[in-house]
């Protein structure tokens, strides 16, 4: 049987030139009984923009025809970039009358009509919507008259308002958030049309806030019926026959440990110190997947959300809570059926020996970060009194994190020192403040864990040979890693290795020897915009940041759709020993899309979560204005500086509120510097803000410059070298001299003339 992936590689091939359908027919040798459904399947394709339609009915890959398969990332300045499907191209930029009434979301095809100059992206049109990325809209109802109306999208990304007739407005009035529903789509002239289908309210009432950033991001809240009516048929209870083939794991001892407020529990630990030394940690993940079976009701609302959404006051569960705070979920000393992965583990962090396998599991305790860190660093002997069954397991896990991290930051893992915050908010949802999220000893325990966990099942089923998910990192753009060596540079810092054959303990070493120093903010900043973003994928290229050649996310079957289908897969592999052909072409078939929409969907949660936090930072901030504070500078663009104060909150000085000069933009280095004063703005410098004014509609805060200390900074940073034999992080090293790369240049041709000038009078002599 043909499939797409067999079409789409003999379109690859290099001495393909476009067939029409007959010919593709005779190519494939397909029989007479199988013609029709190898003539939908090219149909399917070629709707679906995979393949290609010429004028004379031949058909190829859009990248033989120098088109880009994609989806459209708008700007809310009218242009746009086209994120192609394949990770090796390049995105592609549109300008704002190349759109061709494509909006933000859309998956299009786009003719690429000038190539990558330089630095520059290529660029393209739009030449057809292949499908609309979006069928309704949240946005404010302006009430021209009685008789029609606009509404203005929440979403910035969307420019063009939507027309609203009398006949489609429901009672909606004037400046009430909405939901519309898109009847026609921009094209030429015409703007967009819709109908009102849900009116969430007045914009100031309690709870609409979050309400529209739900419905804005499409998270689905309430499960459907055939979906809930699934999960009540689940009973709460493990019978004997579901222990049935698995190993019985309930007299070894383990525990879950998480944040105070978390319910759905997936992952449980247990560690043993072994007869040679080496220390065997198990991982016991919850078998999410023995209840959700394939093609169900459950399954199919799983694989549409694709992950868990967790908002500043609520979340939006993959699962129904009855399966995600209940029979899946690890709570203590009830038994649950899992999927473990025993490690042993030598003193270098290596794993020599492992197994994974189906079992079931009785948790000892049910134990939260802030508990495993009063007992490993503060040694609270109420809790070791009260855990004294536990407390030399919580002590020889702390052993083994601390092995596995140093083992993995040896091998040149990539590990940022970012702060992040946490709203905290009260009963009606309003923020009472914000704190730094805390990242202690026990985060970083089970962090490595699971690290650990998902490596050793990605390496076991890639030597397999079997079709599978992955986690991957790509390596970093070349010119966006060359534009950060050069801002390294600018502080004296060189990178061992050329920006197209990096390799991520380059980078790390350069993270250890800024750890502590007044830069460390900046260069951290920079490298990590330099970086892709992580996503799923079927093929196994392996995970940059991680400096790991395998990697999957095997650890969260609860809340991520990824895990729970590649458990899927452990399963079939663990009860049948292999997988059949007809399977193995069906999962190469299902797989690459099942990736993608992961990778989409976790984008849009991510989003989600990060707007809902923007926005009650907004509010928290609302309560400040007029007050100053102490920041630091986040980032610098042409259009200001954004500052970041001691609790993470972000805002913005605008250009136009730097009245002391003109100031210019050097995107290479990220500075903004004065015309006349020379003045520079640089990532890191610290500073003194008013606050002044905020926007809830916009989730900006504005901020006004008081006082700057980036030349203190610099006078300081020379003021306070170390001696030459003074240690820093255990290795004794100079501070590196921060040098600015105009001065620099120009010294270097005022050198430079000079030694030609000798050189002329030495002659003349």
């Amino acid at each position: 049987m043909t499939t797409e992936l067999d079409i789409r590689r003999f379109m690859l091939e290099q001495a393909y030139k476009p067939l029409t359908l007959e010919e593709l027919i005779i190519a494939f040798a397909v029989d007479e009984e199988k013609k029709d459904e190898f003539i939908r399947l090219v149909n399917e394709l070629e709707a679906d923009g995979k393949i290609v339609q010429t004028r004379t009915k031949r058909y190829g890959v859009p990248e033989r025809f120098n088109l880009v398969r994609g989806t459209l990332q708008g700007s809310s300045k009218g242009y746009g970039f086209v994120i192609p499907d394949h990770a090796q191209m390049q995105d592609v930029f549109i300008q704002p009358n190349d759109m061709n009434g494509a909006m933000d979301k859309d998956l299009v095809l786009a003719r690429i009509h000038t190539r990558k100059r330089q630095d520059r992206r290529p660029e393209g049109e739009i030449v057809r919507i292949v499908k609309r990325g979006r069928e309704q809209i949240v946005g404010t109802f302006i009430a021209l008259n009685q008789h029609f109306g606009f509404v203005v999208p929440d979403d910035p990304r969307l420019t063009t308002d939507i027309f609203i007739p009398a006949e489609h407005r429901q009672g909606a009035e004037n400046k009430q958030k909405v939901v519309v529903k898109l009847l026609n789509y921009p094209k030429g002239r015409h703007s967009a049309e819709g109908e009102v289908i849900e009116i969430l309210g007045n914009k100031d009432d309690p709870g609409v806030d979050i309400v529209s950033i739900i419905r804005k991001h499409g998270l689905p809240e309430e499960f459907p019926e055939d979906v809930i009516r699934e999960a009540e048929e689940i009973p709460e209870k493990i019978s004997p026959e579901e222990i049935e083939g698995r190993r019985d794991l309930r007299a070894r001892k383990m525990v879950t440990i998480d944040g105070e407020d978390a319910k759905d529990l997936d992952d449980a630990v247990s560690v043993e110190r072994l007869p040679n030394g080496h220390i065997r940690l198990g991982v016991h993940i919850a078998d999410v997947s023995y209840y959700v079976q394939e093609g169900s009701a459950l399954d199919r609302e799983a694989y549409e959300r694709g992950c868990s959404v967790y908002l500043v006051d609520r979340v939006i569960p993959m699962l129904p809570k009855r399966l995600s705070n209940g029979i899946c979920s690890l709570n203590p000393q009830v038994d649950r059926l899992t999927m473990t992965c025993d490690m042993e583990i030598n003193q270098q962090g290596h794993v020599v020996d492992y197994d994974i396998y189906p079992s079931v599991i009785c948790t000892n305790e049910r134990m939260t970060y802030t508990a495993v860190k009063k007992i490993l660093i503060d040694e609270d002997p109420e809790l070791i009194a009260q855990y004294s069954s536990l407390v030399e397991d919580f002590r020889l896990m702390g052993e083994l994190a601390e092995i596995l991290r140093n083992k993995r930051m040896h091998r040149g893992a990539i590990d940022f020192n970012f702060d992040e915050a946490k709203v905290v908010v009260d009963e009606s949802g309003k923020p009472v403040d914000v704190v730094k999220r805390p990242r202690t000893v026990a985060e970083r325990l089970i962090e490595e864990f699971m690290l650990a966990a998902n490596e050793t099942v990605a390496e076991h089923f890639y030597r397999l040979d079997i079709p599978f998910v992955y986690r991957i990192h790509e390596n970093p753009d070349t010119e966006r890693l060359r534009s950060f060596f050069e801002f390294a540079s600018s502080f004296g810092y060189s990178i061992k290795g050329k920006p197209d054959k990096i390799k991520p303990r380059s980078l790390q070493r350069l993270l250890t020897k800024i750890s502590g120093l007044p830069e460390e903010k900046a260069i951290s900043t920079v490298m990590l915009r330099s970086m892709k973003q992580a996503k799923y994928a079927a093929e196994c290229i392996g995970h940059f940041g991680l400096a790991a050649p395998f990697y999957t996310h095997f650890t969260s079957p609860i809340r991520r759709y990824p895990d729970l289908l590649i458990h899927r897969i452990m399963r079939e592999v663990f009860t049948q020993g292999s997988l059949s052909l007809e399977r193995i072409d069906q999962l190469n078939n299902f797989l690459p899309d099942a990736a993608q929409h992961s990778s989409i969907r976790e984008r849009v949660a991510v989003d989600a979560e990060r707007e809902t936090q923007a926005l009650k930072q907004a509010e928290y901030m609302q309560q400040h204005i007029g007050e100053e504070f102490e920041g630091t500078i986040s980032s610098v663009t042409s259009f200001g500086i954004f500052i970041e104060l001691p609790n993470t909150i972000e805002g913005l000085v605008h250009v136009s509120y730097l009245t002391d000069d003109y100031y210019y933009y050097d995107d290479r280095s990220y500075l903004l510097i004065g015309e006349r004063t020379g003045r520079i703005f640089r990532i890191g410098d610290r500073v003194i803000i008013r606050v002044h004014q905020v926007s809830l509609e916009e989730r900006k805060i504005d901020f006004e410059l008081l006082e700057h200390f980036g030349e203190l900074t610099e006078r300081s940073r020379k003021k306070n070298k170390p001696k030459k034999n003074e240690s820093r992080n255990g290795k004794p090293k100079e501070r590196p001299k921060v040098i600015d790369l105009d001065e620099a240049k120009d010294k270097a041709k005022k050198k430079k003339k000079k030694k030609v000038k000798r050189k002329k009078a030495k002659k003349k002599k």
